[in-house]
């Protein structure tokens, strides 16, 4: 005897069904659910039946109007073409212009935080550029009067 297993104990839970639910007091659903029902199912029918008619009065304005679209399609559709290219031209100026805004708007606020930051560095290379203006200056000066000099000596020469 001693050769064999021992069994092992099973626990069995009862598990909850449907009809155990009356016995804890809640035979039906909750009043606030069938105020929700009662409230919202005329509402969606009224819904559903103003959808319905919308669709009934949507076919018949198409029935009615697809004639005398055909008809009168030389002129309409032409005219369609321009007032959308014209609003088409008028969306796409004002998003270019607020884009130009927004960019010279940006530019603006980055120059003026470098130039709060660098004022030593700005002075300095106005400076080197007004050296830098005097010395060409200063050739340019220098070179004139060497060619005028030399114009001179070839106008004595002849």
């Amino acid at each position: 005897m001693a050769d064999r297993p021992q069994p092992h104990q099973i626990q069995v839970h009862p598990q909850r069904r449907y009809d155990d639910v009356g016995a804890k007091g809640r035979a039906g659903p909750s009043a606030s659910t069938i105020l929700a029902i009662v409230t919202l199912v005329p509402l969606g029918g009224s819904l559903l039946g103003l959808a319905g008619l919308t669709l009934a009065v949507t076919l018949v304005g198409l029935a009615v109007f697809i004639p005398v679209f055909i008809i009168f399609s030389p002129i309409l559709v032409p005219a369609i073409l321009t007032i959308g290219m014209a609003v088409l031209a008028f969306l796409t100026s004002g998003a270019f212009g607020l884009t130009a805004l927004s960019s010279l708007t940006w530019a603006f606020n980055y120059l003026r935080r470098a130039a709060g930051f660098m004022p030593d560095q700005i002075d300095q290379a106005k400076r080197r550029m007004q050296d830098m203006a005097g010395y060409v200056g200063q050739k340019t000066k220098d070179l004139g009067q060497e060619i005028q000099s030399r114009t001179q000596e070839q106008g004595r020469k002849t």
